[in-house]
């Protein structure tokens, strides 16, 4: 079964720190670029981050930058988010997606003191 679970989420208070992962199963990994989206209670889907297939690409969101890093292991069949230096905004539901495939389910993330 083609799948993907994230994992990772909670709450944490601004200023904190979090790592998301996402377990891709049923597909082979490696041939895909990854990418993380977020969506926020009444807003749009955005991308956040994106990693190419062996890893020697990452661009990321404006509102991202020098904050998140994507990274990813073809041997584990894993990406992770490493979010730093957390928001309120970043607050949002975070989705991981193998392009033109499939998407995780999603994990919450919430930054509140």
């Amino acid at each position: 079964q083609v799948q993907l679970v994230e994992s990772g989420g909670g709450l944490v208070q601004p200023g904190g720190s979090l790592r998301l992962s996402c377990a891709a199963s049923g597909f082979t990994f490696s041939s895909y670029g990854m990418r993380w989206y977020r969506q926020a209670p009444g807003k749009e889907r955005e991308l956040v981050a994106h990693i190419s297939t062996l890893g020697g690409t990452t661009r990321y969101a404006d509102s991202a930058k020098d904050r998140f890093t994507i990274s990813r292991d073809n041997a584990k069949r894993l990406v992770y988010l490493q979010m730093n230096s957390l928001k309120a905004e970043d607050t949002a539901v975070y989705y991981c997606y193998a392009i033109g495939l499939v998407w995780g389910q999603g994990t919450q993330v919430t930054v509140s003191s």
